[in-house]
Order: C-alpha cells, then sequence, then structure tokens
C-alpha cells in the first residue's frame, strides 16, 4: 500500500522554499523538494493562497508585515575588511507597537490573563505612551464559577478540599466578544493559557497578534523546554509513551 503523503515540512532539509540564490537566478525546481512538500501534493492550495493575497486589504496587510519583519534586523560591519553581517535589533514589544503604527491602528486591545496582571498594566503605559487608545480585558471577567462548566471541586485549581469556594472561570470567548464590540484596530493576546487562547481566536473577529505565551515553568518562554529535550533535564519529551509504534 502506498503511503499517504501530507506536508511535513518540519521534517524538510532542502528548504527549496527559501533558497539563497543570487538575484537574477532562478530558484531550484520543485521536482527537487521532498516528496511531502506542500509545493508539490497541494499546489492548488498555493495558488487559492495567492488570490486571496491579492485583495487589496490582504495584499497591504502582508506587505506590512513582511517590512516589519526586515526592519528587526540590520546590518553592520564585522570588522572583517569590509565584510558586513547581519544581527537583530528590536524586541517583540516594540514590533508590535511598530507594527500597530504601520497599519494605522489608534485603538488596540489587550486581552490577558489575570497572572500577568502586572505585565498589562506595563504594557497598557507603554502604549498609551505611543499616542494609542488602549482596551483591555482580563481573563476572569463575568466571574463564572467553574462548576457553570461541568468542573467538579477536585478538579479545580484548589484541589480536593478547595483552598477557594468559589474559582471564576477562565472566559476567553467574553474576551473576544468584548474587543470585537469595542472594534479595536489590532487585539494582543498576553500569555492566556493553552485551550483558552484556542477559544479567543475562534471567536475573535479582528485581526490580532500574540505578544506573551503563557509557560509556568519557564517564565513565558516555552521555546526553553525545546531547546532542553535532548538534555537529561526534559529529555522525557522526546521520549515515546510505552507500547507506541514509531511513526504511530
Amino acid at each position: 500500500m502506498e503511503k499517504e503523503l501530507y506536508p511535513m515540512c518540519a521534517k524538510c532539509g532542502e528548504r527549496i522554499c527559501h533558497p539563497f540564490n543570487k538575484i537574477g537566478t532562478e530558484p531550484p525546481p520543485v521536482e527537487e523538494a521532498p516528496s511531502f512538500c506542500p509545493m508539490r501534493i497541494r499546489p492548488e492550495i498555493l495558488e487559492r493562497a495567492m488570490v486571496e493575497y491579492g485583495r487589496n486589504d490582504i495584499r497591504e496587510l502582508a506587505r506590512l508585515a513582511s517590512l516589519q519583519e526586515a526592519e528587526c534586523y540590520e546590518w553592520v560591519p564585522t570588522g572583517v575588511g569590509d565584510r558586513l553581517g547581519i544581527r537583530t535589533r528590536i524586541p517583540r514589544v516594540e514590533e508590535t507597537i511598530q507594527f500597530a503604527q504601520k497599519m494605522g491602528c489608534h485603538k488596540l486591545g489587550i486581552a490577558f490573563c489575570i497572572g500577568l496582571q502586572n505585565e498589562a498594566r506595563s504594557l497598557d503605559r507603554i502604549l498609551e505612551n505611543r499616542g494609542f487608545q488602549v482596551v483591555s480585558v482580563c481573563c476572569k471577567t463575568g466571574r463564572v464559577d467553574k462548576e457553570e462548566i461541568g468542573l467538579k471541586r477536585e478538579e479545580m485549581i484548589g484541589g480536593p478540599k478547595g483552598y477557594l469556594y468559589y474559582e471564576s472561570m477562565c472566559s476567553p470567548i467574553a474576551q473576544a466578544e468584548i474587543l470585537n464590540s469595542e472594534e479595536v484596530d489590532l487585539a494582543i493576546l498576553l500569555g492566556l493559557c493553552v485551550g483558552h487562547d484556542t477559544l479567543f481566536f475562534r471567536y475573535c473577529k479582528v485581526p490580532t497578534t500574540v505578544l506573551v505565551v503563557k509557560d509556568r515553568v519557564f517564565g513565558h518562554n516555552p521555546v526553553a523546554a525545546i531547546y532542553l529535550s535532548s538534555t537529561p533535564y526534559y529529555g522525557r519529551l522526546m521520549s515515546k509513551p510505552a507500547g507506541k509504534r514509531s511513526g504511530a
């Protein structure tokens, strides 16, 4: 039986989609890409995507995003003859501000986790100092008890005995709908939990970016666990569950 092909860009070692060819030279032919390359097995989807980029509003958004990407780097002398080297130059919070300015945004929305209250307060001040109107919504807005969505007391953060009688659920749907109703130009996610961010994306109808993703262990830097996945510290991430077949 022929093995089903589906996009697996993470396994690719060719990178013909991003060749380092000199200007004026032809990139490698698509046929040189691995058999699982989307350019080989899903060309019709890529063509439909380009149709979307032909829409004036989407084309401009894509242009500004790529312009912002380029402005995050700069070429500097390396100290070796006239050779130049490239380096990064601005943090993500500043990049977010610059992108919002390029888009002509005036009203920004922050959807934040209550665990990042201090960070939200600082971000609010930073954005207001840059001239934006800022709408901010905490995840606990509505103060609905978690029992309303079917959780038992022993399943809550408070544990079996429950150090809190009342434990408010996070309501990313409410956060999204409030920012929708306020007609913000750009929504900014600040540390919503895994799953709660999923609901926010599903219900938010305005352009959205993520400034902080939650990682309670690594100070909201989840890629640290990936970097450590080949070490004894977090090598368990690479181990397969007992009885799990390869490729299953």
